[in-house]
């Protein structure tokens, strides 16, 4: 009992050894509440210790003899792992990875695309395929970088990470694809509050009948369209550039002239700038008056001319008629 206590002693002081954390699996050893994987732990050490404790009773080992022990105890501690993670999955719940291994038996497996709107800040392309790799095998990642103009002004005022705005990920099958994104959509990234990007939702969504290769073209022509956007603005600029440069050296060859006419007493024409205005509502007012006064005026004349021919002609009547009464 006291060398079992001494060995947990051994344990619980050494931490960091590799026979207490397995880097080489996804989980780690299960805690010591349950029984037996604290009875499962302890078995291992008391293993590896006695290997230990007889090569350095033996220190004259052939190669032969080391690589055989190394082989055994490599193979105890993955039946030993095996078991620990039966334990955790159970029987009845098996892990996805075996469903999607599984699933693609017998059938040509289609990958998937789903589209990731919302990459939350010091999220990298590692991070995601961690997470979303519980679900089913993953293949290609790609994140979007932000733009070069925010990367900027982000250095100019200290920051020097490079966040993303949205992403890509390629699932094996496009039916782990599908379920994916329509059960964690809208969802936390994380399932506990001091885990990063807890306080994040998914914003997934599967892109039916899309390729990689349609990805690659997409970014492929918008670097071209920025490309030529890039090469109108120079041309755009270059223009407007050489046009001030011709008017300056203009506007110096016009005073070249102007002070060698004076210098000669010479009559300097200077040309007067004039623009057309629209007319206030005054000047509309007097327009229209003008135009009323003119045609009142023309009709009076008309009104005039007209009763002078009516009086000449009433005495040329009245000598007719009274000549005829006389006879």
């Amino acid at each position: 009992m006291t060398s079992l206590r001494r060995r947990r002693g051994v344990i619980r002081n050494r931490p960091n050894q590799s026979f207490f954390y397995r880097q080489n699996s996804k989980h780690k050893i299960p805690n010591m509440g349950s029984s037996r994987n604290s009875v499962l732990v302890v078995q291992k050490a008391e293993r590896i210790h006695e290997s230990m404790a007889a090569a350095a009773d033996q220190p004259c080992v052939s190669a032969a003899e080391s690589e055989t022990r190394s082989e055994m105890m490599a193979e105890e501690e993955g039946k030993s792992s095996a078991l620990d993670e039966d334990e955790a999955s159970g029987d009845d719940q098996p892990s996805e990875q075996k469903k999607t291994t599984t699933s693609c038996q017998g059938r040509k497996c289609v990958p998937g695309i789903v589209y990731l709107g919302h990459i939350p800040p010091r999220l990298r392309p590692k991070h995601l395929r961690n997470m979303l790799s519980v679900y089913g095998e993953i293949g290609r990642v790609f994140l979007q970088p932000e733009d070069h103009q925010v990367r900027k002004r982000k250095k100019k005022s200290g920051l020097r990470r490079c966040d993303f705005t949205e992403g890509w990920v390629e699932f094996r099958d496009k039916r782990v694809a599908k379920r994916v994104a329509a059960s964690l959509h809208n969802t936390p990234m994380g399932t506990r509050k001091r885990q990063r990007f807890s306080s994040d939702l998914w914003c997934i969504k599967y892109l039916h009948r899309f390729q990689w290769t349609h990805l690659s073209e997409r970014l492929a022509y918008e670097q071209t369209v920025l490309q030529q956007r890039l090469r109108t603005e120079v041309s755009q600029a270059k223009r407007e550039t050489n046009f001030y440069l011709n008017n300056v050296e203009k506007s110096a060859r016009m005073d070249d002239k102007g002070r060698k006419r004076r210098s000669q007493a010479e009559q300097v024409d200077t040309k007067l700038w004039e623009f057309t205005q629209h007319q206030t509502e005054e000047e509309i007012q007097k327009k229209k008056k003008k135009q009323k006064d003119s045609i009142t005026q023309k009709n009076q004349e008309k009104a005039q001319l007209i009763q002078q021919k009516s009086q000449s002609n009433v005495s040329l009547l009245c000598k007719i008629f009274s000549s005829n009464q006389s006879q």
